[in-house]
């Protein structure tokens, strides 16, 4: 039976290291203490909390990691607030997810797939006694899910496909023969996205559907993608929502607007008409006002996200966040109308805050985490209830995230996922400050091996984070983890151009990236070197998308590092903001010019102009699926590698996409241990000639 080139490579890549080794293997003694790749099928995460509008419960998303499917496996669970007892409330073969109370909190829409196989669609649970309906039977996916104010409809946005364009035919084939798949005719600018692949002839579309079932009802028509955060107006006869609905709206991707279609006469209206994005609209609880986030567009790499109010109308626009440096999001209307809570990056934490319409701003609760497993980005979820009371998602770098909730007072748990970890011994992690090259303070954060010893020496993986207008976090991270479980010592830090910190921060980077980043880098490793634990002649660095393009960048900078692995990279700018799905905008707000206008300005910031310098053993990871840095990015740099005879190794993870490389845990596994063993080919002092000094 023929072997996959994937499970080759990883096969030699994991053999690699038993050369110097013992012939013959101890066995184990007993389970590990540290966690290793198998761990990952174990672990569990909550996502979505949704409270009830009474406070009482709150359902949530529990998404645990699947061995026999080798997929994360989301089903709701319920959480009665005073016990903290929890039960499974939706459940089975299928993907379930998008809890959302009915406005009285008698009722539970949710997205699910019943078998599996099928297309997952809406359903309706009545809390009180237990019953399930599915109201809708469509031909693809609900999602966006809201409900209307006296709780009888609920609105949402489907693909609804079309014929796309023809161009000539192909003779009639005979009755029985097979032939091959019709020509695929590609007219529009974005013609994949890294999350579905090559797009399908169609949009996206509003509907509505009665709460107890019944035939949907088409609001939105054209071809235009509508769809965004949905709103329904008090009065139950419209719905608010986000989109780019002029002329050129496959290249003005971020000019969006707020729009207010009519359930009676489907007509549209538009709401907002500024240059620049207008999102996620929510109606105030009275009806006078509309709360949205957005921003004048300067055409720069980043603006932050502001919270705006209008009237019901469109007229009366102002910016309640023009104070506060962060970008925010998910507006949510206080019960009382005179407030709206949202949530903004801050240092790498995340918080929620209510913000008053006079513009004050106040903290209800704080340490929000995401509920990836892999790398420690910030994120979080939260859901308020009428009294104030907040449900969040929050973890630290010990725990993946766990419900919580918060009004006033202390933070209480309610949620106790993953209490197996307890069995394994994992690395610390420690927060501190670096001062960078011009002095500019830059958060860092160091894990250490399970049985670290300040006396001893130890190897260092420097880990990078992407965006790379985004940021890294005290959050539980598999891929640290393992590094640190195999004994390196892992930084990690906010570079410039990392969000929550700032417009001015971030924009440090603007037409200028990877930049000066590559000094904030080697600050950090600098001030990590002189705590007087690690070897200087032992570093490795590692990185995924822009940590990718980092990686490669760093490589072709300095030989200090033993050996790299470049993560799903960008490595030629003027062939990626021609291949990426997001072409219009990396293109225009990346880069003063299109490739063809200033081929020396793109070709100065990209990473395979720096090659002829490359001296360190570098791996080249990518998934197979990447449309966002797509694969054609990594395979360049893996060429040019193998041409210079440089030490290196393409590692391709089959099915995957950019943000899924690491989604499947076999391949997340898969994925840490081969980067382990390409540093350890190089770890030991004999593998290769010490590196030059800074």
């Amino acid at each position: 039976m023929p072997t996959s080139p994937f499970a080759v490579l990883l096969a030699a890549l994991l053999i690699a290291p038993a050369i110097i080794a013992p012939a013959i293997a101890a066995p184990p003694t007993g389970p590990s203490r540290v966690l290793t790749g198998a761990d990952l099928f174990n672990l569990e995460a909550a996502s979505d909390p949704q409270i009830a509008p009474d406070g009482k419960t709150i359902v949530y998303v529990r998404r645990a990691n699947d061995i026999m499917t080798d997929r994360i496996h989301p089903s709701i669970w319920s959480i009665d607030v005073a016990s903290g007892e929890q039960m499974p409330l939706v459940d089975g073969p299928g993907s379930q997810g998008e809890p959302r109370w009915s406005p009285d909190g008698s009722k539970l829409a949710y997205v699910s797939s019943d078998s599996g196989k099928d297309s997952a669609q809406l359903h309706v649970r009545w809390m009180r006694t237990g019953t399930t309906a599915r109201v809708t039977g469509l031909p693809a996916t609900p999602h966006g899910i809201a409900w209307s104010p006296d709780g009888r409809r609920i609105a949402y946005v489907m693909f609804v496909p079309d014929e796309g364009t023809k161009l000539g035919k192909a003779p009639d084939k005979p009755e029985g023969a097979t032939w091959a798949e019709p020509l695929q005719v590609i007219d529009s600018v974005v013609y994949r996205t890294d999350e579905g692949g090559y797009n399908k002839p169609g949009y996206e579309q509003i509907f509505w559907t009665p709460a107890d079932g019944g035939a949907p009802t088409q609001l939105t028509f054209g071809a235009r993608n509508a769809g965004g955060q949905l709103s329904w107006s008090p009065d139950g006869r419209s719905v608010l929502f986000s989109a780019v609905l002029s002329q050129d709206w496959q290249r003005e991707q971020v000019d969006s607007e707020v729009h207010a279609v009519s359930i009676d006469d489907l007509s549209v209206k538009t709401l907002t008409h500024r240059k620049g994005p207008d999102d996620q609209p929510v109606v105030s609880p009275d009806g006078r006002l509309i709360a949205y986030v957005g921003f004048d567009d300067r055409y720069i790499g980043y603006q932050n996200l502001q919270l705006s109010v209008m009237n019901r109308d469109g007229s009366g626009a102002r910016v309640l966040t023009g104070s506060l440096d962060r970008s925010v999001g998910n507006p949510v209307w206080a019960a009382d109308g005179r407030a709206i809570d949202v949530q903004y990056d801050d240092h790498g934490s995340v918080r929620v805050a209510r913000v008053g319409l006079d513009g004050s701003v106040r903290t209800l609760a704080e340490h929000l985490t995401a509920s990836d497993f892999d790398r420690p980005y910030s994120g979080g979820d939260f859901s308020v209830a009428r009294d104030g009371t907040v449900a969040f998602t929050s973890g630290t770098t010990q725990r993946p995230s766990d419900v919580w909730i918060q009004r006033g007072g202390n933070p209480r748990q309610l949620t106790h996922l993953n209490q197996g970890l307890a069995t394994r011994k994992l690395g610390d992690v420690q927060h501190f400050e670096v001062a960078a090259f011009d002095k500019l303070p830059l958060d860092a954060w160091l894990g250490t091996p399970p049985d670290f010893d300040a006396s001893h020496k130890y190897p260092l993986v420097l880990e990078i984070h992407g965006g790379p207008f985004a940021s890294y976090g005290p959050t539980f991270s598999t891929d640290d983890q393992l590094y640190a479980a195999a004994g390196y010592v892992v930084l990690y830090i906010n570079p410039r151009g990392s969000t929550g910190y700032g417009e001015a921060f971030a924009n440090q980077i603007d037409k200028a990236y990877p930049g000066r980043d590559y000094d904030d880098l080697m600050s950090a490793v600098d001030a990590t070197i002189a705590k007087g634990f690690i070897d200087p002649t032992r570093l490795f660095v590692t990185g995924g998308s822009g940590g990718g393009a980092l990686t490669a960048w760093i490589v072709g900078k300095t030989d200090r590092f033993r050996a790299a692995a470049t993560q799903k990279p960008v490595i030629d700018w003027s062939s990626f903001v021609l291949t990426s799905d997001m072409t219009p905008y990396f293109s225009r707000y990346w880069f003063d010019k299109y490739p063809w206008e200033d081929a020396a300005g793109y070709w100065a910031r990209s990473p395979l102009s720096l090659v002829g310098n490359v001296k360190t053993p570098t791996l080249v990871v990518v998934g197979s699926d990447d449309f966002r840095t797509p694969d054609s990015e990594a395979e360049q740099f893996y060429t040019a590698l193998q041409l210079r005879g440089i030490p290196t190794a393409l590692v391709k993870v089959p099915g995957a996409n950019h943000h899924g490389l690491a989604e499947r845990p076999s391949q997340s596994a898969a994925k840490a241990s081969a980067i382990l063993a390409w540093f350890d080919r190089y770890r030991s002092p004999q593998a290769v000639p010490a590196p030059s000094a800074p």
